[in-house]
This record gives C-alpha cells, sequence and structure tokens, in this order.
C-alpha cells in the first residue's frame, strides 16, 4: 500500500490548510496516494514577512524527520518553499515546494509570468527567490492584493482583487500565465482564470500533481523490480 503525501502548511490557519485541502482534492486523479494536510500550529499565522519564512523553516524539517517513515512524500504548502532545502537533508522521499512547482509550470504554458503576491511586504523575499532560483528575468512583474493571509482565498474579500490584479498583469506587464503566490488563493484559481483569459497555475496543485506524479513512478518501478524477482 502507498503511504500517503503530506501536505504541509507551514502556518497555523487551519482555515487556509481547508482551502488547500479542498483544491488538492478536487484535481487528485482516481487511484493515487492519499492526500494528508497537517496544519503547523505552532507556525507563524501567515508567512509575510522573511521573518516569518525563517520561523517556519525549522518547523517543516522538523516535522518531515518526524514522519518520514509514514510519507511517501512531502509538500510544503507555502510559495516562499520555507525549510525546503534543510527538509531535503532529513529524508530521502521526495520534497515538494510549492513555490518552485508553480513557477516550473508555469513556464511550460508561458514566456512572461506575472505573479500575485497577497502582501506587498513579501514581494521583495520572493524577489531573492526567483535570483536563487535563475528565473528572475522570466518574471515580468509581481504585484500584491495586501490582504492578510487569512483572507486571502476568500470569495467576497479576495476573488476581485485577484482578478483585477492578474489583469493588470496582463495588460501592463504583458504576462500571458499567472501563478497566485499564496497557497491560501488556491480555490480561486479556475475564477481568476475564466476572468483573465490567459492561464493561471495554482502552486498547490502543480506540486501535489509533481508529487503523486514522483510516487507514483516509484510505485511502479519497485512492483516491476519485484516482479522481476529482484531485491530491495
Amino acid at each position: 500500500m502507498i503511504q500517503p503525501i503530506h501536505i504541509i502548511n507551514p502556518n497555523s490557519l487551519a482555515d487556509v490548510t481547508g482551502r488547500i485541502a479542498r483544491a488538492v482534492q478536487t484535481d487528485a486523479p482516481a487511484g493515487g496516494p492519499g492526500l494528508h494536510c497537517v496544519t503547523l500550529e505552532t507556525a507563524p499565522p501567515g508567512i509575510v514577512s522573511q521573518r516569518d519564512a525563517d520561523a517556519a523553516a525549522p518547523l517543516v524539517a522538523g516535522y518531515v524527520e518526524r514522519n518520514d517513515a509514514s510519507a511517501s512524500a512531502f509538500v510544503i504548502a507555502c510559495y516562499s518553499d520555507p525549510g525546503l532545502f534543510a527538509a531535503r537533508e532529513v529524508t530521502k522521499k521526495p520534497v515538494i515546494g510549492i513555490g518552485q512547482a508553480g513557477l516550473s509550470a508555469a513556464l511550460q504554458l508561458g514566456e512572461r509570468i506575472g505573479v500575485i503576491a497577497v502582501s506587498s511586504r513579501g514581494i521583495p523575499r520572493h524577489l531573492r527567490y526567483y535570483r536563487t532560483l535563475a528565473l528572475d528575468r522570466r518574471i515580468v512583474s509581481e504585484l500584491a492584493i495586501d490582504l492578510p493571509v487569512a483572507d486571502s482565498g476568500d470569495e467576497n474579500l479576495a476573488l476581485q482583487r485577484l482578478i483585477e490584479t492578474a489583469r493588470t498583469l496582463r495588460d501592463d506587464a504583458s504576462a500571458d500565465v499567472i501563478v497566485l503566490g499564496c497557497a491560501g488563493m488556491a480555490e480561486l484559481r479556475s475564477r481568476v482564470e475564466a476572468a483573465v483569459g490567459v492561464p493561471v497555475v495554482d502552486p498547490c496543485t502543480a506540486a501535489v500533481a509533481f508529487a503523486i506524479a514522483r510516487v507514483k513512478d516509484h510505485a511502479d518501478t519497485t512492483h516491476h523490480h519485484l516482479s522481476q524477482g529482484g531485491a530491495l
């Protein structure tokens, strides 16, 4: 039996975890590994500043280390990927950051990436990360809706701001693909895309799809090896 993929919300907002869970379950293929979404209850209430991301990083790595035996893979459900590299040091299982996964998905869909951040305070941190990933030249603009993380997926508070910001990225920066730069926005992806007419990427579902593919590939390889009489 394939162990579940653990999807870690590295902030303490259970409502955000619920939004992530609903979004990824909607797109999860039948017959795939289970998806286990968790909230890090001692983490900051939203990853906005660099200090927030730095505080969450050891909590993420610690969770991965403690739960390594019960998971087939881990997804870090925060666009800043806090603790990604430390987590990869404590497990041989796949650890996927939604920031990297979302940008990778966007590169398959367009040439000029626009990003919607939840807060203007987070944009400098994102820009540093893009430079680390050598993707800064592919990001044509990043704009914020300037809402608390807790409200980032609220249909009444966030949806119109997301649509207006996506249109600005499309029209003023000529973005031909939009990335939602906060996990809490996940459930609103399809409505933003329908309103703006360019691809809109939810990094959570992109990361989970990649994790599922890696887990299934490993399971198929293991099954084939055993059927040939090999030993693990």
